[in-house]
């Protein structure tokens, strides 16, 4: 049984009614509906596991997914694992050869993730693809592996309705200031630093 006032309830009441009719006239106002590019970057976990859960919303809309992996190699990891049994939505590309400070070798990672965005580049052609993933862009872009200009004006052109979200630390201005969305995930805290080891099913 509630002790609230019944003054105060009514108070509550007329508050909630008032915020709604404002959230109902903002969202009423926003009439446009087109493709996004998103952004996830900062040195904060949690920027490639966002995008995955933004594969995994398209995919339960019915909606073709693809997903290119710039620097990161073809590793087992549970969200591959789960997302692929969308096999007959998913287009799931692992480009890299692993972390830059594996293989030790620029020519290598840039001939790497120049084949990562010409594949990039078949599955925005695409005319049925719903959503791309490009994971870790940021980092191929930030080493100079590929042409800023380049992506840039490819994604800038891509077909009007489709979504993209790009990864990676360190988003080049040029990126930021032509997205849509730019979300930037802050290290508040990490078990790493604490000698945590990374864990299957939370880290991959």
């Amino acid at each position: 049984m509630s002790d609230t006032d019944p003054a105060e309830a009514e108070r509550w009441r007329a508050k909630m009614a008032r915020r709604k009719e404002i959230q109902d006239a903002e969202v009423a106002g926003k009439t446009i509906e087109r493709g996004l590019l998103m952004v996830h970057t900062g040195p904060g976990k949690g920027k490639t596991t966002a995008a995955m859960g933004l594969a995994l919303r398209m995919l339960g809309r019915g909606r073709p997914v693809a997903i290119v992996q710039f620097i990161k190699g073809a590793w087992s990891t549970g969200e591959r694992t789960a997302l692929t049994r969308f096999d007959d939505l998913l287009a799931w590309h692992s480009m890299g050869e692993g972390f830059t400070w594996e293989t030790q070798d620029r020519e290598r990672d840039i001939a790497a993730c120049k084949r990562a965005w010409a594949e990039a580049c078949v599955q925005m052609a695409r005319p049925e693809l719903g959503f791309l993933v490009l994971d870790e862009l940021c980092i191929a872009l930030r080493y100079d592996y590929l042409a800023l200009d380049e992506v840039l004006a490819a994604l800038q052109s891509r077909r009007e309705d489709l979504h993209v979200c790009v990864t990676g630390r360190n988003a080049p201005a040029g990126l930021v200031e032509v997205a849509d969305l730019v979300t930037e995930m802050q290290a508040a805290k990490h078990h790493f630093k604490a000698g945590v080891k990374a864990q299957e099913g939370i880290e991959f």
